[in-house]
């Protein structure tokens, strides 16, 4: 794991998040580890809660928040991915004028996150079948939020399901939304802001809004697992 992510392409990745807010980042988990994860949705043992997102105006499928201690690949990708981007996260929020600052390691991020009440874990498993689809949302969950999060696919376009794009959209002032498609392949990752990215303008810099989902699956089943770094109160 430790290789795949040193073989990333680190400032092209933070190069498109500057742009677009988003960025693909290759392949990080293998066909088995990829089958391991999908495998755990049957399961009740690793999750803390699960959402139907109909119930909630979410959009259709559902997903799973899992409980401590996360599976073997999630607990071992959420720190190292985390430490690689934090100097982007630091230096965003610089850039946007905001005093918080995040820490180098993962675990004293959580210590500020679990002292302030947000213990519970936030990395999860998503589900789509025929028809399902995420509205555009932001993954917020207290007061204290790491702007970058990671989604991982785990089924094969094509061959497991078809249709069920990742998508980004970001609304600028005074200007019509723009959407960002992201393809990705079995194992492939997306990061993607959470809520706002700075963006340098003739006046300065200032911050722009962005939410993230994805499009109607048409058949199939479609599993995605996400890594947020903050926990939720």
């Amino acid at each position: 794991m430790t290789e795949a992510l040193n073989g990333l392409d680190w400032a092209g990745i933070a190069a498109d998040l500057d742009a677009f807010g988003c960025a693909a980042m290759g392949r990080l988990l293998a066909p088995e580890a990829c089958a391991g994860l999908r495998a755990l949705y049957r399961e009740d043992a690793p999750f803390r809660s699960r959402i139907v997102m109909a119930r909630h105006g979410f959009g259709q499928g559902e997903y799973k928040y899992f409980g401590y201690p996360l599976p073997d690949p999630i607990a071992q990708l959420r720190p190292r991915l985390y430490e690689r981007l934090v100097p982007i996260a630091n230096r965003w929020n610089a850039a946007m004028g905001l005093p918080v600052r995040y820490p180098a390691r993962h675990a004293a991020f959580l210590a500020r996150c679990h002292a302030a009440g947000q213990g519970r874990p936030t990395p999860l498993l998503l589900r789509y079948g025929p028809g399902d689809y995420n509205c555009l949302h932001q993954d917020l969950y207290g007061e204290h939020v790491f702007p970058l999060q990671v989604a991982i696919l785990l089924s094969e376009p094509g061959r497991d399901f078809t249709g069920g794009a990742f998508v980004v959209t970001e609304q600028r002032p005074r200007r019509q939304s723009r959407a960002e498609v992201v393809p990705l392949a079995r194992g492939e990752a997306v990061v993607f802001a959470v809520h706002t990215r700075p963006v340098a303008g003739t006046r300065g810099t200032y911050r722009v809004s962005l939410r993230h989902g994805v499009s109607r699956v048409r058949s199939g089943e479609r599993l995605t697992t996400g890594i947020i770094f903050h926990d939720a109160a």
